[in-house]
């Protein structure tokens, strides 16, 4: 029988192999870029490509420690336009701007604990409930605003969404996915929290026995997932300009995307921060680059729905030939 160093070395080696292989991956992607359009990697563009993936990347950030946990939040798109249009609401009521940004972040992480309890209370599936609420809060999103848009927003912070941080290319919004990037990373990779939620996807029942708090955990997730969500929503809303209830439309396909095709186990249990910010990159790149090439919304969807897949099939497959590669070499020790 393995000993658990053993399997945790292996387990890491795996992760290792995957983030090289994506890494090559994003290599090979700036260089199509580049062979694609000679304005892929100016300063101007490169700010356009961390722009417009900047609500990918806060969202995925704890949608990556979500699926660990072996559960999946399908709502936030809705949960980011919902919060869009409750944002323009609010400011169209004569708000402060400080205390609508408030209110919104609120209202998120209030749309995440409603997922929360339901599926902890009634021990439901999250993909059914999410499912569920994605239609519930995209509702509400029209509701607040129906057709219409609100783009009034005060210069001052209409700015921090458009501009770039002093003489960069680096945009304003994107300093908010660094910071998160480094705080969720070290919470799923150094934390006793980070740790409780690969033995929960690992075992949710083992994972209770051992003293986990699941419930717990699992509200504290979805909590987090719809928080970041809404300060997604206010950042879309500055960069654009625009209050409306169908912002965000499809993000949630996009992010998952990003967060399986990152080496995060679909199953729970298995992932990495690291593979998923490489994804993430990846994605942004791709996306940009068929952009310039005039390639088509329809395409670029195609893309995203070719990622997903080959992210749930490729690990499938890679597992399947090592177990024949193992049950071979047993055989072959019997033998000899």
């Amino acid at each position: 029988m393995a000993k658990p160093d053993s399997a945790l070395s292996t387990s890491r080696r795996r992760h290792l192999q995957w983030e090289a292989m994506l890494a090559i991956v994003l290599v090979v992607s700036l260089a199509a870029g580049r062979v694609l359009s000679p304005l892929f990697l100016s300063a101007a563009n490169v700010s356009n490509m961390l722009a417009d993936f900047t609500e990918i990347a806060l969202i995925a950030l704890p949608m990556t420690l979500i699926i660990v946990a072996a559960e999946i939040d399908l709502s936030v798109a809705s949960v980011l336009g919902a919060s869009s249009a409750l944002m323009g609401v609010l400011w169209h009521m004569g708000l402060p701007m400080p205390l609508v940004i408030v209110l919104v972040l609120l209202f998120g992480a209030l749309a995440g604990l409603l997922n929360g309890l339901v599926i902890v209370r009634f021990n439901l599936p999250s993909l059914a409930v999410t499912i569920g609420t994605l239609a519930l809060f995209r509702g509400l999103a029209y509701v607040l605003l129906g057709d219409q848009a609100i783009a009034d927003f005060p210069a001052a912070f209409t700015a921090f969404g458009i501009n770039t941080l002093g003489d960069t290319f680096l945009p304003m919004p994107f300093i908010l996915v660094i910071a998160g990037a480094v705080i969720f990373t070290v919470l799923l990779q150094a934390t006793p929290f980070g740790r409780s939620l690969f033995a929960i996807g690992a075992n949710p029942t083992a994972a209770q026995f051992s003293g986990i708090d699941v419930a717990k955990t699992k509200l504290r997730l979805f909590m987090m997932s719809g928080a970041m969500a809404a300060l997604a929503g206010i950042v879309y809303t500055l960069r654009f300009t625009s209050a409306r209830g169908d912002n965000g439309e499809g993000f949630e396909l996009s992010v998952i995307a990003a967060v399986l095709f990152g080496g995060v186990s679909i199953f729970g249990g298995r992932g990495s921060m690291v593979g998923v910010l490489l994804s993430l990159v990846i994605i942004g790149v791709l996306r940009n680059a068929l952009t310039l090439a005039d390639v088509s919304s329809e395409t670029l969807t195609i893309v995203t729905g070719a990622l997903l897949l080959s992210s749930v099939l490729i690990p499938n497959l890679v597992a399947r030939w090592r177990a024949v590669r193992e049950k071979r070499l047993m055989i072959r020790g019997v033998t000899e």
